[in-house]
């Protein structure tokens, strides 16, 4: 077993991961600050925040919306990441779930993340022209 602590901020706690092989992991520079900034500043740009405390998730997803200024992004929580998720930017909160009918039909909450991204993806480029 390894024991992962985050060096960022102590509330993040220690997670820890079961393995049968040697896992080695390494701090990655957060890529979304340059992106945005410098080498696509026009872009339309979105990010995931998936936790696992409700009461953080929306603070959370706000707050890299302000940090990184960026467009959406699609925040959820694990336990129940394949049915619901919210679609969050500067100026609103749209929540996609999943019916009882959908789920047992096999849709996946992937499709209508898709759906909705794309209606801000097109309307992002038209404000833009």
């Amino acid at each position: 077993m390894i024991t992962i602590q985050s060096d960022k901020c102590s509330s993040r706690g220690t997670y820890k991961l079961k393995s049968e092989h040697g896992i080695t992991m390494k701090m990655v520079p957060k890529m979304l600050s340059p992106l945005v900034k410098d080498w696509a500043p026009k872009a339309f740009v979105i990010s995931f925040k998936l936790e696992t405390d409700p009461s953080i998730v929306i603070d959370r997803a706000r707050n890299a919306l302000k940090v990184y200024r960026h467009q959406v992004v699609v925040a959820n929580i694990l336990e129940s990441r394949r049915s619901f998720v919210v679609i969050i930017t500067k100026d609103s909160e749209t929540k996609l779930l999943l019916s009882e009918k959908e789920i047992e039909k096999g849709v996946e909450i992937e499709e209508k993340i898709v759906v909705d991204l794309q209606s801000r993806h097109t309307a992002f480029i038209q404000d833009q022209n």
